[in-house]
């Protein structure tokens, strides 16, 4: 499956910069109100974050033999595995397609040095972008979840408390893999290049060419220590009813952590 880059919100028009009396929790508030409504503007962005998630999935259900149980997979069917796999789908699209461009573009056209001038510091708008790309990702996955059960009748997550921490620390992990992948482009094109590059080994270490759960053993182990490959395994064990395994949680958190401080030192505003 090949897959085309979102566009990144480019408008030609900066953030708008709230006035110098506001206060820098307003100024906050009014960058993120204006990141979003910028979003909002990009049909690419918003289909390939919020909409292609919930298509792949569809698609798949209509394939006869992935809506028959296997016995190789426990009695499970494929696509119930997709469902999991989906959402992760949604936070690569977000995390390495859609905000690495947009970070990298606002640098490059000199947005965040002449914020510097304003009450809005850099690092706000760098906050909005997170929570933005990581709400948008939520509700993707919401969706997938919602259309998976309606649609498909894939049963929820058995154990929704694990599925929601499984879930939070692969999103964390998907955006700060976006922010180191920005922090090492010095202009939006190299960005959108290496995110593009970063993101088929995450589609399959994801499993959305194979499921991780069927991959030979030796494999599913090398893929369980990559961040996506052990979100899979946390969400799927997490679907069934049990809790994250621990191994796989860990995996998560220390990607994200490494990626985090890989971001942090490697970022520049200019």
């Amino acid at each position: 499956m090949t897959t085309t880059a979102p566009t990144s919100p480019t408008s030609p028009t900066s953030p708008a910069a709230p006035a110098p009396t506001a206060s820098a929790s307003g100024a906050a508030r009014a960058l993120l109100r204006t990141e979003v409504r910028l979003f909002l503007r990009e049909p690419g962005a918003l289909f390939w974050v919020m909409a292609s998630p919930t298509v792949l999935l569809v698609v798949l259900g209509c394939i006869p033999s992935f809506r028959a149980p296997s016995a190789d997979l426990g009695g499970r069917r494929v696509i119930d595995l997709y469902v999991a796999i989906s959402v992760l789908f949604a936070l690569i699209m977000a995390g390495l397609q859609a905000m690495p461009p947009v970070l990298a573009g606002y640098r490059e056209r000199g947005i965040l040095r002449r914020m510097s001038t304003t009450p809005v510091r850099p690092g706000a708008l760098l906050g909005a972008q997170l929570v933005l790309h990581g709400g948008a990702a939520l509700v993707s996955a919401l969706l997938v979840i919602t259309v998976g059960r309606v649609a498909l009748d894939v049963p929820l997550p058995g154990n929704p408390a694990g599925y929601l921490l499984a879930l939070l620390l692969a999103v964390a992990g998907a955006l700060a893999l976006g922010a180191a992948v920005c922090a090492v482009s010095r202009t939006q094109k190299i960005a959108t290049a290496v995110g593009s590059a970063v993101f088929f080994p995450s589609m399959f270490t994801a499993g959305v060419w194979l499921p991780v759960q069927a991959m030979p053993d030796t494999l599913r182990r090398i893929v369980d220590f990559s961040p996506l490959g052990a979100a899979s395994q946390a969400l799927d064990a997490a679907t069934g009813g049990g809790w994250p395994g621990w191994a796989a949680l860990g995996v998560m958190a220390a990607w994200a952590v490494l990626l985090t401080g890989a971001a942090v030192r490697w970022f520049r505003w200019e």
